[in-house]
């Protein structure tokens, strides 16, 4: 790998990580909109959404898609998961552990598919 294409690779996981952090907060942020019938609170999720998915759409010129949306939306739905269980009080049982875990090792299993 040239330097130059290591630099992309590591601008792209920025990219990534970023717009996973946005979609993530995007999606906390939801039971203040109450429906989207907060205007303030909607346009902040629409806002952040959108900047996900443009930032998504900048990491898939150095990334395969199925790569860059795998990790996207694993990662999103585990960190989500988890801020719900310590932070806004949903339960966490077995099977949703579970579930999340295997979300986890599908990830991990397109990226080393990938590599």
């Amino acid at each position: 790998m040239s330097w130059n294409e290591g630099l992309m690779t590591v601008f792209g996981a920025v990219v990534l990580m970023t717009a996973i952090g946005i979609e993530v907060a995007s999606t906390a942020l939801l039971p203040r909109a109450q429906g989207f019938t907060h205007l303030w609170w909607t346009a902040a999720v629409l806002a952040g959404y959108a900047v996900s998915i443009w930032l998504l759409a900048i990491v898939v010129r150095t990334m395969p898609v199925s790569v860059a949306y795998a990790v996207w939306s694993g990662v999103g739905t585990a960190v989500v998961a988890a801020l719900g269980y310590f932070f806004l009080g949903e339960s966490m049982g077995w099977v949703k552990a579970l579930s999340l875990g295997m979300i986890v090792v599908g990830v991990v299993g397109v990226n080393l598919a990938h590599a």
